[in-house]
């Protein structure tokens, strides 16, 4: 009686084992690594590829919003991604097409440009067509087709026109990467590249915008002659200074404009920096910084091209100050352009010129006043008299466009004399004492009287 009960029993339950490993998750699983429902798991290919070498094509895909759709993607098939090497992106790609690429508005052709290179099927190297079959033609995710072929006698592998250069680079369970040599570009893409130059080159008004005034000399501002790259700028540097030392920085007219070949504020935070550690000029480094804005000014007209020696004083010099001395608007400015020569000058050159020639005279940022320089005591003096200084610390900084010597005086340049005309004063016309003496001789002999003065003799 035991046995059909048991029988009975064992049925069920082999039966109910069935069911249970045929819908349970894990089979579900089994069939496909990535779950439908979006979720993607660290041992993804999506995640493979945002963590591999492949840094330039993960910046693509991350500029163009498409993780969404490739978490997706991964969720309902096993993919296969196409991806170029770094170089190919980052230095032989046309750089006008690139910058097509990353405008915001032309989101859907990078968006196309990517999905071409994703197949939704697992496709590695066993996979492959081989030479007998030809070219096979595979959908991409964006509904068009690339063709994969392997070349007789080598065995290499291309898709369209780019080689494999590394095949299953990155395999996992829910898809495999291959490297190839160059970046796939769909038809459609290039039209539309092609479409949106030539209606650039052939637009009736270029656009262009509106003048501009130099405040410095109230009238229109000429656009400056191409030069080439690294050349020194064509203005002289007053021309490129901001019109007043109380207005912030004006755009400089030098020659570069937007493109900048020099990092200038990179250099100035740099200099200003070696000021701090190297001790005894942080008075001088405030008020490059907080009490005015000769710091941004000064890397404007360095990443122009232009280049400056800058004379520093130090802390014990610029405490000798007075309230008054700085107390006026625009009086730190101007203190600190007399301290700027626009020239890039070393302790050796400074030092060998004044030996050579005695005294030198140095242009400053404060025109029409210049610096005079000359050797004493084995150094480099400047300036006249009691507001000379030395120089104290040489080559605190130099970087060939930047040069700071410390000095240990504040530099003002000579009052200048202004001769007023003289005042015209009637002065009463005093008679000579040799006169008066004449006469009284002439008036005793008159009375006849002998004279006891010696010059009446």
């Amino acid at each position: 009686m035991d046995s059909p009960v048991y029988g009975v029993s064992t049925k069920l339950f082999f039966s109910a084992l069935v069911i249970f490993l045929f819908f349970s998750p894990t089979t579900a699983l089994l069939q496909n690594p990535s779950s439908k429902s979006g979720q993607i798991n660290s041992n993804s290919v999506l995640v493979a590829l945002l963590d591999s070498h492949y840094t330039e094509l993960a910046e693509l895909v991350e500029k163009a919003l498409l993780l969404q759709t490739l978490e997706e993607a991964v969720g309902k098939y096993n993919i296969t991604i196409f991806a170029p090497r770094n170089e190919a992106l980052e230095r032989e790609l046309d750089p006008e097409f690139k910058r097509f690429l990353l405008e915001p508005g032309n989101r859907k052709s990078l968006q196309t440009l990517l999905m071409f290179h994703i197949i939704p099927k697992r496709i590695g190297t066993g996979e492959w067509p081989d030479e007998k079959s030809g070219s096979v033609k595979h959908k991409t995710l964006w509904d068009d087709h690339v063709h994969l072929t392997t070349s007789g006698g080598s065995g290499k592998k291309t898709v369209d026109s780019a080689e494999v250069i590394r095949p299953d680079d990155v395999t996992r369970p829910d898809g495999v990467i291959h490297g190839i040599k160059q970046l796939l570009i769909p038809r459609s893409v290039q039209e539309d590249f092609n479409r949106r130059r030539n209606l650039r080159s052939i637009s009736a008004v270029l656009p262009q915008g509106a003048p501009e005034v130099d405040p410095r000399t109230h009238r229109l501002k000429k656009p400056a002659a191409p030069v080439p790259v690294g050349a020194p700028p064509v203005l002289p540097i007053y021309d490129a200074l901001a019109p007043g030392p109380s207005l912030a920085p004006a755009p400089a007219p030098g020659p570069g404009g937007p493109h900048h070949h020099f990092d200038g504020m990179s250099q100035v935070k740099d200099f200003i920096q070696t000021l701090l550690h190297y001790g005894g000029y942080n008075e001088m480094a405030d008020i490059l910084v907080n009490l005015t804005s000769l710091a941004t000014e000064m890397g404007r007209l360095v990443s122009e091209g232009y280049v400056l020696t800058v004379l520093a004083p130090n802390d014990e010099a610029m405490a000798k100050l007075t309230t008054d001395q700085l107390s006026e608007p625009g009086a730190p400015e101007q203190i600190i352009y007399y301290h700027i020569i626009p020239e890039y000058q070393t302790e050796e050159s400074m030092y060998n010129a004044v030996r050579r020639f005695g005294k030198v005279k140095y242009d400053t940022l404060r025109l029409p006043h210049t610096v005079v320089a000359q050797e004493a005591d084995g150094s480099v003096k400047f300036g006249h008299g009691e507001g000379s200084a030395y120089l104290f610390d040489p080559d605190i900084y130099t970087d060939g466009r930047i040069s700071v010597q410390g000095i240990d005086g504040v530099l003002f340049p000579e009052e200048e004399t202004v001769k007023k005309p003289a005042a015209t004063v009637k002065v009463a016309t005093k008679p000579r004492r040799g006169k008066l003496l004449e006469v009284a001789c002439r008036m005793l002999g008159a009375f006849g009287q002998d004279s006891h003065f010696r010059s009446c003799h």
